[in-house]
């Protein structure tokens, strides 16, 4: 059987180049099936990736009670000075979370830019953070840096260039990287300065803090609910880009499967259409071998093997596409779940995303593949020799 498999199977591949036309027809459809899905869900690894890379075991955030983000949090100088006493906690920052309108670069048009004012310590908490261009902001002054991503997608944000939040001047004096996480989307400057350009009085919206041992984060979260004084919680960093992430991601994702659900429902009838023409030319050929004492399983197989390695070449070239043209290519997106603000992300084509696409190609080519064979080795001998 083995030995019967091979040689119908050698023999179908010789006759490739005489089909290259109709089998093309299954190569391209899959291609773009693969390239689709996986394009589509890249975006969504990309934009968690930078959400969730922003976090670090050891640091969490202390909020509002029942704020679910940051914009939706206040906090006051008083809850700031009880917080960074407690123990546990090595180092704090408050820290005000705004959003302007600045033009993109791309379209002209206003989209949300988060502005987010903070003390000298923030720096010490977040390590990651290095200015790569200028200089830091002078505390107490009208300066501001921005992250990379936000100088590439945003206009007016080039080192030396004022821009205008509020009515009030802002002289762009550096640019920071910090690994490409979602920090890398807004602009940071003196939190005494926004408070006071964004009329906060004395609030703040956040408190960064470092923990002493990430293990402590429930302990002091239910210190900080026992205190009579504060109505604040405290969540990691872990758990709140997680949350923060999930809504937009999932979008995408149940997007992204839809769409390629759709073309895959288009590819299966482009492959069946292909396989039974291809199927129905050797009509005679498959009577002939049958006739000779060759068994139905190897003809069966045999052409599954030819429908399985169309597709694989189709879903090779759909992901390897994909890879090479989007695979670290930046966009960006509007973060509902977390400040209704522009969060620049680097599309992520991963090892995994390039496996579910093909296996989804082998998925479409057994599909594809099986019906046609069946029906080939359903027809009797006689009939199939005279090509009815």
């Amino acid at each position: 059987m083995l030995k019967q498999i091979l040689e119908i199977t050698l023999m179908n591949m010789r006759n490739l180049r005489s089909r290259l036309g109709s089998s093309s027809v299954i190569v391209v459809g899959i291609a773009g099936v693969v390239g689709v899905l996986v394009g589509l869900l890249s975006m969504a690894s990309g934009f968690t990736a930078a959400l969730q890379s922003t976090s670090k075991p050891d640091r969490a955030l202390v909020m509002r009670d029942g704020s679910n983000g940051e914009m939706a949090s206040g906090i006051s100088t008083q809850d700031l000075n009880i917080v960074s006493r407690m123990e546990g906690i090595s180092a704090s920052s408050g820290e005000v979370y705004v959003v302007a309108d600045v033009p993109k670069k791309s379209t002209g048009t206003p989209a949300n830019l988060v502005v987010r004012g903070v003390q000298q310590s923030a720096f010490a908490i977040r390590p990651e953070l290095h200015i790569v261009e200028g200089r830091n902001f002078v505390t107490g002054v009208g300066e501001l840096i921005a992250g990379y991503k936000a100088s590439v997608e945003f206009s007016g944000l080039e080192v030396g260039k004022q821009i205008q939040f509020r009515d009030s001047a802002w002289t762009v004096v550096g640019i920071f990287e910090s690994g490409g996480n979602a920090h890398e989307s807004e602009v940071w400057a003196d939190l005494a300065v926004v408070q006071t350009a964004f009329r906060r009085g004395g609030g703040m919206n956040t408190i960064r803090v470092i923990l002493d041992d990430p293990s402590l984060a429930a302990e002091i979260h239910q210190r900080i609910q026992d205190d009579p004084r504060l109505d604040l919680k405290l969540v990691t960093e872990t758990e709140f880009y997680k949350a923060q992430s999930q809504q937009r991601a999932d979008l995408i994702n149940n997007f992204g499967v839809s769409i390629g659900v759709i073309m895959a429902i288009g590819a299966v009838f482009a492959a069946l259409n292909t396989m039974y023409s291809a199927v129905s030319v050797r009509t005679v050929e498959i009577a002939t071998l049958r006739a000779l004492g060759f068994g139905g399983f190897p003809v069966v197989v045999s052409v599954m093997i030819e429908a399985l390695a169309l597709a694989s070449i189709g879903g090779l070239l759909g992901g390897g596409l994909v890879y090479l043209l989007f695979d670290g290519y930046t966009a960006s997106t509007l973060n509902t779940g977390a400040s209704f603000s522009q969060v620049a992300f680097d599309f992520a084509v991963t090892p995994e995303l390039l496996r579910l696409g093909i296996t989804w190609a082998l998925l479409l080519g057994l599909i594809g593949g099986l019906f046609p064979a069946v029906h080939a080795v359903r027809l009797p001998i006689t009939q199939a020799l005279r090509g009815e």
